[in-house]
């Protein structure tokens, strides 16, 4: 069955059914087409697409392949939604998408078709990883839907699978900790052993670190005002609630204050970013359990945890976006705690 050019039209070929619409947009003729197993599904597609014809949706623009549209799409818009990391992050978010998609356009695409592909990209990736390549996915596809160029807002359906794997920061033992904390301290004439005591004495962020200048130090301790980043010039905090005045001890400050300053105004040479590699490498000839240079965060959290420290200060000198974020790195970094709180309120209960 075949109808009249400003219609849908049906086309029989072999087992399968080829749908076809005609547009006709700014004095272009255009034609979108796709094929199915069955005349009934051919025909839903071609009723769906004439109405939203007639609703004014951008048809022509589903030919478009997702990865350019992506690609566009943060040029575009996100640009100037963002700030600069967190674009950095989006650029390289289209390079996956460009591998995973290819050439799938966007009329081709589903919740089955995009699902299969972060599933497959899953297999080799965190979950944490591609849950956030996920968001940028389904952010993108409510504009394209919003603007009309797919006519189903399916980005909802889509899930984030697959297992994570083991903690790459993991925080040190307590043991782990005072030994690299006694080694650094006997061994200050190496820059990057002040970085890694300065990590666990404050908890500070990497980028954090880095961004430390001469004026950013008080008696007795470090204002942070800024972050470095190895993939943007934005050396802005990564939350309002960032910026903060960290205290330090006297032994800790003047060993700070014993490094030259390099050209930039740093305190710190970046170091081609590589402090995790450099940690392990200590690490390894320390005979201490491997973890990354976040990891010292984690262990300097963890360390005012056992102590007991008010969870409000550890909050404010993490540099925590809220108290939630830090009561959830809390559980996380001390399981034992909450089992032994489950523990107490039980007895407490029993005892009524």
């Amino acid at each position: 069955m075949k109808g009249i050019d400003s219609m849908a039209s049906i086309v029989k070929r072999g087992k399968s059914y080829r749908a076809q619409v005609s547009l006709y947009k700014h004095g272009q003729h255009k034609k979108i087409s796709q094929t199915f197993p069955t005349k009934r599904e051919a025909n839903l597609w071609a009723l769906e697409m004439e109405l939203a014809k007639g609703e004014g949706k951008e048809l022509a623009h589903r030919t478009t392949t997702f990865a350019d549209f992506f690609e566009n799409w943060i040029y575009l818009v996100k640009v100037n939604d963002v700030k600069e990391t967190t674009f950095q992050n989006y650029v390289r978010t289209s390079g996956i998408i460009r591998n995973l998609f290819q050439d799938i356009q966007l009329k081709d695409l589903n919740d089955i078709v995009v699902q299969k592909k972060i599933d497959e990209y899953a297999k080799t990736h965190s979950r944490k990883t591609t849950h956030e390549v996920l968001l940028k996915i389904k952010t993108s596809l409510r504009d394209a839907y919003a603007r009309g160029y797919i006519t189903n807002d399916f980005a909802r359906l889509v899930k984030t699978r697959g297992e994570n794997p083991p903690k790459r920061n993991k925080a040190l033992s307590i043991t782990d900790f005072k030994k690299l904390r006694n080694y650094v301290l006997q061994h200050p004439e190496d820059e990057f052993n002040v970085l890694v005591l300065l990590a666990l004495e404050t908890g500070m962020r990497r980028g954090e670190l880095l961004a430390i200048r001469p004026e950013s130090l008080y008696e007795y301790g470090i204002e942070v005002r800024h972050s470095i980043s190895p993939t943007s010039d934005d050396t802005s905090l990564k939350t309002q609630n960032a910026k903060r005045d960290v205290s330090i001890n006297k032994e800790v400050y003047e060993l700070i204050r014993q490094i030259s300053v390099k050209e930039n105004g740093y305190i710190f040479s970046f170091g081609g970013f590589k402090q995790s590699e450099l940690l392990a490498e200590l690490l390894e000839s320390l005979n201490i359990e491997k973890t990354t240079f976040h990891g010292l965060r984690d262990t300097h959290a963890s360390f005012l945890f056992a102590q007991d420290i008010d969870i409000a200060y550890v909050s404010k000198r993490l540099g925590h976006i809220n108290i939630q974020t830090t009561q959830n790195y809390y559980l996380e970094l001390m399981p034992e705690k909450k089992h032994q709180q489950d523990a107490d309120a039980l007895n407490l209960l029993s005892a009524l």
